[in-house]
């Protein structure tokens, strides 16, 4: 039997035997250290798709207070936050037919026959990247953000053509929806960035079940470094904060793995359905490659509500501990724990404090409640149909923080028990 020699199935391979484009070239390696090894995909050029992940600014440099800019993200309460290591882990990066297939349901997408599926389930996916990717999103990245404000994204796959379709090349006249997953971190994930510290604390994760775990140090200023008596700040009702440490550490690990299907996307032009901010999916285009930002915004985690883009607090983790000078926050510690509403440790009712002036109004007077919109509260209820406490709270708000390219909405598709 004749063989055909290794060089030339190796040739052929590069170009495509199967009559499809070349496929994505590795320009490095970055070792496991303990973890799978990473291939850093090259930019795939013209027609091809370049699949980046970023936390922003956010995720490396923290939260200021007073922030640098009024577009700045900022604690409204005088807290300001630095990160040692902000970790996830994403899998399964998918491109699906016919993004706009429903205008009122953003989850579904087309299948081969045309028929209605939910984006990234089977025959509605035309390429897919699988991972893991372990990624440690306070790392700045070789890559601008994709507001181009910032170089903090990192590339961790590209694609050529239609992958689960011969490879075939992209059309540049199609959308294709734009998928991925947060999933439990696991020792088999590919090491995209982990360094040493980031392995160890990657190692917790995965004994825990955490899908993201942020690590890092929460210190009080006000507006006034730090004085209580000339703060400027407000509260909207009696409560001594000078209970509250004013240097708390904290190690959050987030137990919340999502499908975010069919992501909206800034980048393009033309008007998105009602009630959506941006047109949906990914488009290639000839003279260059296509950015795809896998974006994660780690603020969701401290918002004061469930409406998207609430102002975001630290008081209620502050006040856990009240009566300690320091503290080390992990969120199992608010298990069992009441919201509405939000008590001390020592069992008085935290107000609302404000710190920004004018630039921020609590959304009432009284004691701080954690708004759940529509969602049930039941402490002893099922938790695949109510928030039972501040854990779940937090973790429910955390689970819509995947986004395409800086702002893009995806569709929030939990994958553990937690109300829609």
């Amino acid at each position: 039997m004749s063989r055909v020699p290794l060089a030339l199935v190796l040739v052929l391979a590069a170009c495509g035997a199967d009559g499809g484009q070349p496929q994505p070239k590795v320009c490095g390696t970055h070792a496991g250290a303990g973890l799978a090894d990473f291939d850093v995909p090259c930019d795939p050029g013209p027609n091809g798709i370049f699949i980046t992940a970023s936390g922003e600014a956010f995720a490396k440099d923290g939260y200021a207070f007073p922030p640098a800019s009024p577009d700045d993200v900022v604690f409204v309460d005088g807290w300001q936050l630095t990160y040692t290591h902000v970790i996830t882990t994403v899998d399964h990066v998918t491109l699906s037919r016919d993004p706009d297939k429903s205008p009122t349901d953003q989850s579904l997408c087309s299948d081969a026959s045309g028929a209605a599926v939910k984006c990234g389930t089977g025959s509605s996916v035309v390429a897919e990247v699988d991972g893991p990717f372990a990624l440690d999103l306070h790392e700045p990245g070789p890559l601008a953000d994709a507001d181009g404000a910032d170089m903090d994204a990192t590339p961790i796959a590209a694609l050529t053509g239609l992958n689960e379709q011969g490879n075939a090349a992209f059309d540049p006249t199609a959308k294709y929806a734009f998928g991925f997953e947060v999933v439990p971190a696991t020792m088999a994930a590919k090491n995209v960035n982990l360094g040493a510290d980031a392995v160890t604390a990657y190692a917790e994760m995965t004994a825990k079940g955490y899908t993201t775990f942020l690590i890092g140090t929460a210190t009080w200023v006000g507006n006034d470094h730090g004085d209580l008596v000339t703060s400027g700040c407000t509260q909207s009702d009696a409560y001594d904060f000078s209970a509250l440490p004013k240097t708390v550490a904290f190690r959050i690990g987030l137990v919340a793995p999502t499908v975010y299907r069919n992501a909206q996307n800034p980048a393009l032009m033309g008007d998105p359905f009602p009630n959506e901010e941006h047109p949906r999916g990914v488009v290639t285009v000839a003279n260059a490659s296509t950015i795809a930002q896998v974006t994660l915004h780690i603020d969701h985690a401290f918002w004061e509500s469930f409406v998207h883009d609430s102002p975001a607090h630290f008081d209620q983790f502050a006040a856990r501990y009240a009566g300690m000078t320091s503290a080390n926050l992990v969120l199992e510690d608010f298990k069992g724990y009441s919201f509405t509403p939000f008590m001390d440790a020592q069992g008085h009712a935290v107000p609302w404090r404000a710190c920004l002036g004018a630039d921020y109004a609590p959304p009432g007077t009284g004691a701080m409640r954690f708004d759940t919109l529509t969602v049930p509260i039941d402490p002893t209820g099922d938790p695949a149909t109510v928030i039972r406490d501040f854990y779940d709270y937090t973790t429910y708000n955390h689970s819509t923080f995947g986004h395409l390219n800086a702002d893009g909405l995806s569709f929030v598709d939990r994958q553990y028990p937690s109300p829609p």
